[in-house]
């Protein structure tokens, strides 16, 4: 059957879909043909079916995900009949693939290489450039220690819990934390260590962890998660993506707070609830009434954790240790189906599609791109790499 045939005949397009797919994510094998055709359905155009669906030039297609202006058009909640649906941008971009897939137009190394299909979300996401040119070079052209990438055994999985995440990344992690021990031993306490990276790339996990480790060595350590700082998220929506920075933090704070424990003195910082995804404290920084606050003690390591810790120049200055801990985006989805829609149950099947894909290019630009340009220390668990500076790679050795 020729392929402009195929497109009228929703039975043999779903089943060439299928075969062709799999060389895109393995995991579709996974699934029978009749649950495939399920996912399928619901993005299946009206009128006219998949034959109504005109593919963009592969140059047009690469234009239009590396725009900023795409990204921020993308809709977090848009209802049909009062429920959320997915963006039709994103919807048009995931037809677009599918049918230039079917019809040979679009190959499936070409696919591959700009994007990745999240099979649980039956959506495809554009691959995230965050080591830029710059930051490279500013971590030494190479990484400084490379493992065998062991997050290839999470292909296909349509969800990641912690375990298995953490078993994934034994090596780069180990290596990481060896490399902080000799830092601030080299460096000298008490010291601020920043770690950024976005939502389930695993900081929270990795500060523990590193908490255990150095506390067990005779350190004392407190952490400052600076989600905790953040103003309530209704107001950072309204606002858009451009509020990172000091407009999406209690700022004034965050600053001062960090400097009073480094002086030696216990602080009072806002709490952040990630369920009402509200503030303790309202704009002007005074405590909500009813709300109670977080209480931490000085430490000879305090840990600041969060999306941009070392962003805003003035605070960068107060870092002594900067790290950028990343894991690759779709990797980081299959974490929140599992953390967030299946444990959590924090956010709307649709919100989740529509926030993850829009805000992980945005926030590359803004926030991850400018962190890795000036940090000391970058882990790349998906690519089990660790990069330096060279400043910092000779002070950690070719042993470590």
């Amino acid at each position: 059957m020729h392929t402009s045939n195929i497109l009228f005949s929703p039975d043999r397009f779903s089943e060439l879909l299928y075969e062709k797919l799999q060389q895109v994510n393995a995991g579709v094998g996974d699934l029978a043909p009749y649950e495939f055709r399920y996912g399928l359905d619901n993005l299946c155009p009206g009128e006219g079916g998949w034959a109504s669906v005109v593919p963009d030039g592969r140059a047009a297609v690469e234009a239009q995900v590396n725009r900023r202006e795409f990204y921020a058009g993308i809709q977090l909640k848009p209802r049909v009949a009062g429920q959320i649906v997915l963006d039709e941008a994103i919807a048009r971009l995931t037809r677009m693939l599918f049918v230039g897939l079917v019809t040979g137009e679009y190959p499936s190394e070409w696919i591959s290489a700009h994007f990745s299909f999240d099979l649980r979300g039956f959506y495809f996401l554009h691959r995230t450039r965050y080591l830029t040119q710059e930051a490279a070079a500013h971590l030494g052209g190479v990484p400084f220690r490379v493992f065998e990438p062991q997050q290839r055994r999470f292909d296909r999985c349509d969800a990641i819990g912690y375990k298995d995440f953490e078993a994934a990344n034994v090596e780069v992690d180990g290596a990481f934390i060896q490399s902080i021990v000799r830092l601030i031993a080299s460096r000298g306490t008490p010291i601020l260590l920043a770690i950024a990276g976005p939502t389930a790339a695993g900081k929270t996990e990795i500060v523990a962890r590193l908490h255990g480790v150095l506390t067990a060595g005779g350190r004392t350590a407190a952490a400052i998660e600076m989600d905790n700082f953040l103003t309530d998220r209704d107001y950072r929506e309204e606002h858009g993506i451009g509020s990172l920075g000091r407009a999406a933090i209690h700022f004034e704070l965050f600053r001062s707070s960090l400097g009073e424990i480094m002086a030696g003195r216990a602080i009072t910082t806002p709490r952040y609830d990630f369920i009402s995804a509200t503030s303790s404290h309202d704009l002007d920084g005074y405590l909500k009434p009813g709300c109670t606050p977080l209480e931490i003690a000085p430490a000879d390591i305090v840990f600041v954790e969060g999306n941009f810790p070392f962003l805003i120049p003035e605070i960068a200055g107060q870092i002594g240790i900067k790290v950028v801990y990343l894991t690759d985006d779709a990797i980081r989805l299959k974490r929140k189906w599992k953390r967030d829609i299946d444990l959590r149950k924090k956010y709307d099947f649709n919100y989740l599609r529509n926030r993850f894909f829009r805000e992980q290019f945005l926030m590359a630009q803004a926030c991850y791109q400018p962190q890795l340009a000036v940090c000391d220390l970058y882990v790349d668990t998906t690519g089990a790499a660790l990069w330096a500076t060279p400043e910092i790679a000779g002070i950690l050795g070719v042993d470590c």
